[in-house]
C-alpha cells in the first residue's frame, strides 16, 4: 500500500481532527506541544485503560536521550528485496517522478512536525535507512527526527545536526541495499508496537510510545491532571499536612476538597493555606 488516501482514511477512521491531503491525520499544533510534557507512563496508562496494549517498544539505541520527541507519524515499511516486486515498485515510483533511492521517496513526503517510522524488520547491516545527508533532509523537512527500526551510518555528522532526535536499532558503515519499499503511510509494526499514519510519536529516555490521533487529547489532559495532583501532593506532604499513604491513592474527601480549592486559588493567582 503506497500513499492510497481510502486506504489511509479506511484504517484511521476514529480520527477526530483534520487531515493531509493524502487522508493521514492532523493532529493540532497545540496538542502537539503540550504532549512534549508527557511522560511514557502517563500515556502507557491511558492506552492500556482503552485496550490498546501494543503501542510501546523500547530498547533503543537512542542518540540524543535528553531529548524528547513528538511528531505525526509518516509510516514506510521494507521488505528483503524480491526482483519482481522491486521492479513493481520502481515502476510505481517513475510514473510519479520520484527521484533516488526508495528511502529517498519517504523522506521527500515529510513535512514540517512529522516523524519517519521505517520498519526495515531490525536489518542493520545493509539496512542503513540515512545517513548525514538524508539525516539532514528530514530534520530540515520536520524539525522533528525519525524512529528506524533497522540502522543508520554516518553517526559522527548525524549525532551534531540539531532538531532531530534519533531512535535506531544500530549503526553501520554499509549503504541501505536489497530491501523493496512496499508500503508508504501503511500500518507497520515496529518491534512489539502496531503504528498507523498519523499516530502521535512520544519518544523519551524510556522508549517510545505511538498514540491513536483519537486518543492524544486524553493523554495530554491526564497528563496535565497528573502534574496538577503532584505538585499538590508533594506540597501537602512537605507541609506535613497528609499521610504518603494518603497522597499516594488514598484521597480522604476532604483531600479532595483541598484540591479543589487549590486549583482554583491557583488559577486566580492567590495563596491558599
Amino acid at each position: 500500500m503506497l500513499n492510497r488516501r481510502e486506504e489511509i482514511l479506511a484504517v484511521t477512521a476514529p480520527n477526530p481532527f483534520a487531515r493531509f491531503p493524502d487522508g493521514r491525520p492532523r493532529v493540532p499544533d497545540d496538542l502537539l506541544r503540550r504532549m512534549e510534557a508527557v511522560t511514557t507512563e502517563e500515556a502507557w496508562a491511558v492506552l492500556r485503560k482503552h485496550g490498546y496494549h501494543h503501542q510501546f517498544e523500547g530498547g533503543w539505541l537512542n542518540v540524543h536521550p535528553e531529548r524528547v520527541l513528538v511528531g505525526r507519524a509518516v509510516t514506510a515499511q521494507f521488505v528483503p528485496m524480491r526482483p519482481d516486486l522491486d521492479a513493481a515498485v520502481r515502476a510505481w515510483g517513475e510514473e510519479r517522478g520520484c527521484v533516488g533511492g526508495q528511502n529517498s521517496w519517504v523522506i521527500d513526503t515529510l513535512v514540517e512536525d512529522d516523524v519517519v517510522v521505517v520498519d526495515l524488520f531490525g536489518k542493520v547491516k545493509d539496512g542503513t535507512f540515512a545517513g548525514d545527508n538524508l539525516g539532514t533532509a528530514i530534520a530540515n523537512r520536520t524539525k522533528r527526527g525519525m524512529v528506524i527500526h533497522g540502522g543508520i551510518r554516518d553517526l559522527a555528522r548525524l549525532q551534531r545536526i540539531p532538531d532531530c532526535a534519533l531512535f535506531v536499532r544500530g549503526v553501520d558503515p554499509t549503504a541501505i541495499a536489497e530491501v523493496t519499499l512496499c508500503g508508504l503511510n501503511c500500518p507497520v509494526r515496529i518491534g512489539a508496537a502496531t503504528v498507523l499514519p498519523g499516530d502521535i510519536v512520544l519518544g523519551t529516555c524510556t522508549g517510545i510510545v505511538f498514540i491513536p490521533p483519537h486518543l492524544v487529547q486524553e493523554v495530554v489532559e491526564s497528563s496535565e491532571l497528573t502534574r496538577l495532583q503532584d505538585e499538590w501532593g508533594q506540597m501537602r506532604l512537605r507541609e506535613g499536612r497528609y499521610l504518603p499513604g494518603q497522597v499516594d491513592g488514598n484521597w480522604t474527601a476532604e483531600m479532595h476538597a483541598d484540591f479543589q480549592a487549590w486549583q482554583e486559588s491557583r488559577r486566580a493567582g492567590e495563596e491558599l493555606p
